[in-house]
């Protein structure tokens, strides 16, 4: 019996030993990935320029005291560079790292890796909030009330699926999960009948029928300056609560019996989910899938402790994204593919892959 018990020790230390390799090599590997990819982000397109050029044009605009010097840089070029390109790369960036940071919470607080901002009604409450905007001609007016309709949409969704989930002061998970599939069900014929509505007016029409689809086109530092602080205010939140997190993973009354005050942390995190997804909706419209399938894919190799999860899902999201929008605007060079339609043609056949995996679990229920 000592023997197993130091085997068990050794395979223990050697199993965590490998998970802390894997998540250094999965961080710096994706640090250097967002800074690969991004280089090719404002470089490739519609009119090339080389990578050393691209990377004077950021250094002159990031870091103006070291007088880098633009000669030999058309002037439209270094517009295209740092007030179209730049801001595109940083916001995919941004809303990869939320979208899957999001799914991260999602999928622990429900205990099911199919779990995702987009399945359970999330995305689509923040989509109508946006929809409603932009119907009703208020983007026009201020271009915060996008963004502020898409997330009071999105906490609406949530606090309604946790009203419906709440009997006797607690809250079921599984009833969590089928309430938010029904809602999202909902949500989008509720969107369809706004869209179809607003068809009369061709150019709202269009403008909602485009957004509905995901994209990063016409977006501008602007858009960045409101996205960053939803992000870093969304993540200390997911922070803070992912110890909680972890120990709600083994069942609630343990939780409970080792000090979790469960509900707060349940609300605290649908909160942060609303945040991340009602922000990322509001500047790039509805992207699905990437909330599925890289929190799912990191879990695998890194395990299921959120301390890790976090930061290594908000990154992998950050290039994912980025390498995404970069095939979305450069395979049918000077035509875009809308972005949400290339993360679905990645993320559907994913999702079957996951189905057929759960296939045991869903006969049981």
């Amino acid at each position: 019996m000592p023997e197993e018990a130091n085997l068990k020790i050794h395979a223990d230390k050697n199993r965590l030993a490998s998970r802390g390799a894997r998540r250094l090599f999965l961080l710096v590997g994706g640090v250097a990935l967002i800074f690969v990819i991004g280089i090719a982000g404002v470089t490739v397109g519609s009119a090339d320029l080389s990578p050393g050029q691209a990377f004077r044009v950021l250094c002159s605009n990031v870091f103006p005291f070291l007088n880098v010097s633009l000669e030999g840089i058309r002037e439209v070029d270094q517009r295209i560079v740092w007030l179209l390109r730049a801001p595109r790369v940083v916001l995919a960036g941004l809303v990869g790292a939320m979208l899957a940071l999001a799914g991260v919470q999602l999928q622990g607080l429900f205990r099911n890796p199919l779990a995702a901002p987009g399945l359970i009604g999330t995305s689509q409450g923040a989509a109508l909030g946006a929809v409603l905007a932009i119907s009703s001609g208020l983007n026009l007016i201020s271009m915060f009330y996008l963004p502020a309709f898409a997330f009071i949409g999105a906490f609406l969704a949530l606090a309604l699926i946790a009203a419906l989930a709440v009997r006797d002061g607690r809250t079921s998970v599984g009833m969590l999960l089928l309430a938010g599939v029904a809602l999202n069900f909902l949500l989008s014929a509720i969107i369809s009948l706004v869209v179809s509505l607003t068809l009369k007016d061709w150019e709202a029409g269009s403008q909602i029928m485009s957004w509905l689809m995901g994209g990063l086109d016409e977006k501008s530092w602007i858009h960045v300056r409101i996205t960053f602080p939803c992000l870093v205010a969304g993540y200390v939140l997911v922070r803070w609560f992912a110890r909680d997190l972890d120990l709600l993973l083994e069942g609630e009354e343990s939780a409970k019996s080792l000090g979790v005050e469960t509900e707060r942390v349940k609300y605290g995190l649908l909160v942060a989910t609303a945040l991340f997804t009602g922000s990322a909706v509001a500047v790039s419209g509805v992207i699905g899938f990437v909330g599925l399938i890289i929190p799912h894919l990191v879990r695998l190799l890194i395990g299921p402790g959120h301390r890790s999860l976090n930061p290594v899902c908000a990154i992998t999201g950050a290039w994912f994204l980025i390498g995404a929008d970069l095939i979305a605007r450069t395979v049918d060079r000077p035509e875009e593919i809308r972005l949400g339609i290339v993360t679905a043609l990645v993320g559907a056949p994913f999702f079957l892959f996951l189905l057929v995996r759960s296939r045991k679990e869903l006969d049981i229920l």
